[in-house]
């Protein structure tokens, strides 16, 4: 589904394997996706943006075919700061000293948190459907708890959610994805096949529930020690979010990002659901090339 680019794999310091494909030329664009995706997420825009950038569509630790890790103490092998590493790792190998990212739902936690720990390397930053994890968990309500129940179900204690999962790990990334606003109508049966066959393979349901164990406990430790420590957000950030989405209708996503930001925030919701690379394409393209496009003008 990624026409020509190439297949690469990466070893990390840790021994963690990063799958990822690469492909187009000129400056490095990091895309990750989101829960319980792949990569492949990416398939309806990626080879656009590869005519124009250097295009790199890694799978985050536990998804995808890359490795999956034992969570260790606080989960910290699924900490947003460990899957950050991985990133800044990968665009170095690369030769990318300095790059621009953009993410989807749980990869755009990990942009979150590599913008805040290498300000340096992040040109900018486009995030799609999230508000800042923090202040999500902080201001949970009611409405968005029913919406996003799966959220405080992964983080319970092992094994019951991965037991759960594993029964039918299928059957599962259903009723996750097919609950959203354009059911399972929103994938390609390529790429759906793909999430089929990756939330299968062994060890995905623990990993899965270790990343949102992060995000619930350690990772939102080092949220809490940046925002009162003043260290925000340094470069441009662009966010989309679903119009029939639980995050845009449950919190303010503009200003709750401009609070831990310094520099421009903007954006506006489009009319989707939380998928929207796959839902709207020509928007995201649109979006996301005009946004970047930016970075060669200034």
């Amino acid at each position: 589904m990624f026409g020509k680019f190439s297949t690469e794999h990466f070893t990390m310091n840790d021994g963690v394997r990063i799958h990822a494909r690469v492909g187009g030329s000129g400056p490095g664009l990091l895309l990750m996706h989101g829960h319980p995706q792949t990569h492949t997420m990416w398939h309806r825009i990626a080879p656009s943006l590869a005519q124009h950038y250097t295009v790199v569509a890694p799978d985050i630790r536990g998804f995808g075919d890359s490795s999956r890790p034992e969570p260790g103490v606080e989960n910290v092998a699924y900490s947003k700061r460990a899957m950050a590493q991985d990133m800044a790792d990968i665009m170095g190998k690369l030769g990318f000293e300095h790059f621009m990212v953009g993410g989807h739902d749980r990869g755009a936690r990990v942009a979150h948190r590599l913008a805040l720990d290498h300000p340096d390397r992040v040109l900018r930053l486009f995030f799609l459907d999230i508000a800042p994890t923090l202040a999500m968990y902080e201001r949970t309500s009611m409405a968005f708890a029913r919406a996003y129940w799966h959220w405080f179900f992964l983080i319970q204690p092992a094994p019951l959610p991965e037991g759960l999962i594993e029964s039918d790990p299928v059957a599962y990334l259903h009723n996750v994805s097919g609950r959203r606003h354009a059911g399972m109508s929103a994938f390609h049966p390529d790429a759906l096949a793909e999430y089929e066959r990756c939330i299968a393979l062994p060890f995905t349901a623990r990993s899965i529930c270790s990343d949102y164990r992060a995000s619930a406990g350690i990772d939102l430790e080092h949220d809490a020690h940046d925002r009162d420590a003043g260290n925000h957000l340094a470069m441009p950030l662009r966010v989309l979010w679903a119009a029939h989405g639980a995050v845009g209708q449950n919190f303010d996503v503009l200003s709750l990002w401009k609070d831990i930001s310094h520099n421009d925030v903007s954006g506006h919701s489009v009319d989707c659901g939380h998928y929207l690379a796959e839902e709207q394409p020509d928007i995201i393209l649109e979006e996301m090339m005009t946004f970047f496009d930016s970075e060669r003008c200034d």
